[in-house]
């Protein structure tokens, strides 16, 4: 089970899997994996997704990896080819002590996918360690007040943008994954734009791959993306 450190809060782990789907691949299987996880208590989440870096996105959170894993082998058994793929933990960040409970176990624990937001995009960052700019050879203090100003940056959409950031030092190739639901697609880039220039974002964070699509029931996701 994934945790906090200190806190000892449980997490979940996360997962996240873009697939190309071709003609080829069966639409029942698809529908059972993701369904089968549902049954066992996983969160999955579907995704139309947008452009050639994949037709199928799901994003999962489970108590149990192995489960995530059994979900990740019957979506390939049913004919998804991963291109993409994200592996992370939900956690309460170093900077959010004074941060209510609620708020704390909402991002430990969140409920998904959130209502009307059905943009959707994904993209996995780190700090820089850079000679001039490395953000871990500041002191706490520092970083504590430019994460704070990013906070003051990412309130301003509150209702237009539900961020979940989840952690992946040691686990994959960037240090956390940041996952987006939006209203339209112009909010995502509103947003993203908008925080970037935030010292946090415009002098110590580098960027991976961004990934976009619709979230839908996975029936519909699957008559979008033209599986049969």
């Amino acid at each position: 089970m994934a945790t906090t450190g200190e806190d000892s809060l449980p997490g979940l782990n996360v997962m996240h899997l873009f697939c190309g789907v071709d003609t080829s691949a069966d639409k029942a299987a698809i529908r059972s994996a993701i369904m089968g996880a549902e049954g066992d208590g996983c969160q999955v989440i579907s995704i139309a997704m947008l452009g050639h870096k994949a037709d199928l996105g799901v994003l999962a959170l489970s108590n149990s990896v192995e489960r995530l894993r059994l979900l990740q082998t019957d979506l390939t058994r049913a004919g998804c080819v991963v291109t993409y793929s994200y592996i992370s933990l939900t956690e309460i960040s170093e900077y959010s002590g004074g941060v209510p409970e609620a708020m704390k176990m909402a991002r430990l624990r969140p409920t998904l996918p959130p209502d009307g937001l059905s943009a959707f995009c994904f993209y996995p960052m780190s700090k820089r360690r850079l000679e001039q700019d490395n953000w871990f050879r500041l002191s706490y203090e520092e970083r504590l007040r430019l994460m704070m100003e990013h906070g003051v940056s990412g309130r301003k959409f509150r209702g237009r943008v539900l961020q979940l950031v989840t952690g992946s030092t040691g686990l994959d190739d960037y240090e956390w994954g940041v996952t987006l639901f939006a209203r339209t697609l112009d909010d995502l880039k509103d947003c993203v734009y908008q925080m970037r220039f935030d010292e946090a974002s415009a002098r110590y964070a580098d960027f991976g791959v961004f990934l976009t699509g619709i979230v839908k029931s996975t029936d519909d996701v699957l008559d979008m993306i033209g599986s049969h």
